[in-house]
């Protein structure tokens, strides 16, 4: 069978998503918004599209709209390929009526779904990293060793694995052990890598690594159902060590740039990344693109603007302004002689007519996107906000919290400014 027909792949739309709050105040994490025109679940469905693998399953539970419209709109498949990309949202059952209790859960559900589809393997992933991988080099080395599991691992310096699932592994690629996010010591020393995989790593350094989880796993089919046959709820804290001893488990250890996006610090240091020079995650790489909705917008217009290492989404209008190691996302307007840096800003979903502009002024409610006048820096700027002529947003020094009366929100050191928001001219934060 060939890799089409052989896997199926199961992408993890995760829970409420409350470390990505105000983020995920109205759309789900793999909805949120990515690098200026994307979204976090393009990444992996892109992975899977390289991979030659199309018939993805994307499970999912809160706050769907969005991310439905967005898979309804971007990925359309021929007739005679059999892809699809379905979201699986939790439905009523007569086994239960609850909402997915974690990942191992929420796959159980939907076992009923996947047999209707003839497969060997099922691939899980998760739906909120960043990341570029061939997912067909784990399945490879999953068949070639015979294993019942695969984990894919990314080695980590002994001093930064804090908060990490990790492994040992044995130089066949065995895994031996597995402890969810250890913080003694002696139990991470006891976990590092053996001088012999070390040697194989393509960067090996000074320090030694411990191999992470990265949450991508290769089942077996007749082996997911039987590590599923029971009530446990998630993988990485239950089904997988539960596994040890009575299947086959490998690790598939992966050398590249990977990012778990699961807070909003985390969100707002990989979309600035992009905008250096040379940033870790290649966008441009015609070989395994990533795909995301074909919108037919037009170039973006920038009007006598200082631009310095910056991202800048289709149909954007800058006027005047200075822009400065950000990243600015579809249908963006800064306004004249605003100062941006270090900032998201992320967009609109619609420009306003003729009309709606002079109710505006009417009104007094600001343009979609950034005023006149305006200085914002370390800040998320969601969505379909509005910021007021002679705005000042400054991250630094504030606490976490909620500030102009609950418009504006700090959370992890960055200023958020939720989706659809309106600041009055002349807001301070």
């Amino acid at each position: 069978m060939t890799t089409q027909k052989r896997v199926l792949a199961v992408i993890m739309g995760g829970g409420r998503g409350t470390r990505l709050h105000p983020l995920t105040t109205e759309r789900c994490k793999p909805a949120v918004p990515l690098a200026g025109k994307y979204r976090l679940v393009d990444i992996p469905i892109s992975n899977c599209l390289n991979s030659d693998i199309n018939r993805i399953f994307l499970l999912t539970q809160f706050q769907t709209a969005s991310l439905h419209r967005h898979v309804q709109g971007t990925y359309h498949f021929d007739p005679f390929g059999g892809g699809f990309v379905d979201v699986m949202s939790a439905e009523q059952t007569e086994k239960g009526s609850d909402w997915y209790q974690g990942t191992a859960d929420a796959v159980r559900r939907n076992l009923i779904h996947f047999r209707s589809f003839p497969h060997d393997l099922v691939l899980i992933l998760s739906g909120d990293q960043l990341y570029r991988m061939d997912y067909r080099k784990i399945i490879d080395q999953h068949l070639a060793t015979g294993a019942d599991v695969t984990i894919a691992a990314i080695p980590f310096p002994v001093s930064k694995v804090a908060g990490l699932g990790l492994m040992q592994v044995n130089d066949d690629l065995s895994i031996g052990r597995f402890v969810e996010k250890p913080k003694d010591p002696a139990v991470i020393n006891s976990l590092t890598l053996s001088p012999v995989l070390e040697s194989r790593l393509e960067t090996p350094s000074q320090e030694k690594h411990c191999l992470a989880s990265m949450g991508i796993y290769v089942f077996n089919r007749a082996a997911l159902a039987e590590a599923l046959d029971n009530t446990m709820t998630d993988f990485g804290r239950e089904i997988i060590p539960g596994l040890l001893g009575k299947k086959g488990l490998y690790a598939h250890i992966f050398e590249g740039y990977w990012e778990d996006i699961g807070t909003v610090r985390a969100f707002f240091d990989a979309n600035l990344a992009l905008a250096q020079p040379l940033p870790p995650f290649n966008f441009f790489d015609p070989t395994a693109p990533i795909y995301t909705q074909d919108r037919y917008l037009p170039a973006s217009k920038l009007n006598k603007c200082a631009i310095d290492h910056v991202v800048i989404g289709d149909g954007s209008i800058l006027t005047n302004s200075a822009i400065k190691h950000s990243v600015l996302g579809i249908r963006s307007y800064v306004g004249e002689n605003s100062v941006l840096e270090d900032t998201v800003l992320m967009g609109a979903d619609y420009y306003e007519t003729e009309e709606q502009l002079a109710a505006n002024r009417v009104q007094g409610r600001p343009h979609l996107g950034v005023g006149k006048n305006c200085r914002v820096k370390g800040a998320i700027i969601d969505k379909n906000a509005r910021i007021g002529d002679g705005c000042v947003l400054l991250a630094a020094g504030k606490a976490d919290g909620t500030y102009a009366n609950g418009a504006v929100v700090v959370r992890d050191g960055v200023l958020v400014v939720p989706k659809g928001a309106t600041l009055p001219p002349g807001t301070v934060v």
